[in-house]
């Protein structure tokens, strides 16, 4: 696997197009790259594609396989049937695991009912349950630095025993928090806000000095570079527009980091979502999407903003991404 490389600074690519009726009002557009889907996204989707060529439809996926209703449309039409809970499956028939991860009692549960179970977790949640299990072992209580309710929070909480983990989601949770007494480590969702998670991690240190760090950061690097490349075109922009679904962190985090940076910021699914009137008066638009956010999704916003005014696009690139992720056994090659 090869890691994504940022550059000393960002690339800019101007491309120009012409508003569909020669609108008078010019509009620059400052598109960020990287952006869309990352790795784990992309080896999601592949896993539900291949599973229903290979077993037939249905092919069942506990969860929003990623969490965006535009790529589950789609895989529905393709022979998906999402549920939320394992006992929405029936007998014999397969069933995917989303890529926020799952407790362990899920895979264990489907194994117990013979069900044929395909594993679609991101690579970098799964390195984050193994190393929750390895603390857990190892006598150590975890800080879990991440947001309350998220399927990957549960998913990784399920890899241990109940109060072997404690919740941190915010810098004044890190200042409360009730600890047992013992040797600690702290962990973290792996789409948090990165500022926001060093403003935590510092504050754990100061407190408890000797809490064990991973070896390396436990943000994955489309989380990192998707957040640089919306502070380059926020610091430019007048407004930013986050192309992502509502309940992705993501993309979330995307719009907070943008807003913090000094532009007003929308979080919108597709361009249905955008009010025009956001737009009053900007002349330069930051364009960013979450990882879960197909590239089509990106292009039907450029081409509706093309419909009312003349656009100069220009690309602001600030890392390159060159990671491939192997799909599970059994539906690779």
């Amino acid at each position: 696997m090869d890691n994504a490389t940022a550059l000393d600074a960002p690339v800019i690519v101007p491309t120009h197009r012409r508003a569909i009726g020669g609108a008078a009002r010019r509009l620059t557009v400052l598109l960020a790259n990287p952006r869309g889907f990352c790795a784990g996204v992309d080896r999601a989707i592949r896993v539900v594609e291949l599973a229903i060529e290979r077993y037939g439809a249905p092919v069942f996926v506990r969860h929003e396989i990623v969490h965006n209703r535009h790529v589950v449309e789609r895989l529905k039409a393709l022979g998906a049937i999402f549920v939320e809970e394992l006992t929405d499956v029936p007998d014999g028939v397969p069933v995917v695991f989303s890529a926020h991860g799952v407790p362990k009692c899920v895979p264990a549960a489907a194994d117990a009912r013979g069900l044929v179970a395909i594993d679609a977790t991101c690579p970098l949640v799964s390195r984050v349950h193994k190393l929750a299990e390895k603390l857990h072992f190892a006598g150590r209580h975890i800080l879990f630095i991440g947001h309350a309710g998220h399927p990957e929070v549960i998913g990784t909480f399920g890899q241990v025993p109940p109060g072997a983990m404690t919740l941190v989601q915010s810098a004044a949770d890190a200042e409360s928090c009730h600890v047992p007494p013992g040797p600690l480590a702290y962990l973290t969702q792996t789409t948090l806000s990165v500022d926001d998670t060093h403003a935590i991690v510092a504050a754990l240190s100061r407190r408890f000095p000797a809490i064990e760090a991973p070896s390396k950061d436990d943000i994955c690097y489309a989380t990192s570079n998707r957040q640089e490349a919306v502070k380059a075109i926020a610091a430019r922009a007048d407004f930013v527009l986050v192309i992502g679904a509502p309940n992705s962190s993501n993309s979330v985090r995307l719009a907070e980091v943008a807003a913090r940076c000094g532009a007003p910021a929308r979080l919108v699914q597709d361009a249905g979502e955008i009010e025009w009137a956001w737009l009053d008066g900007v002349e330069t638009l930051g364009v960013t999407a979450g990882a879960s956010a197909p590239e089509q999704l990106v292009d039907g916003v450029l081409r509706a903003l093309a419909d009312r005014y003349e656009l100069a696009t220009e690309l602001v690139t600030t890392a390159h991404e060159h990671v491939i992720f192997k799909l599970p056994k059994g539906l690779a090659g």
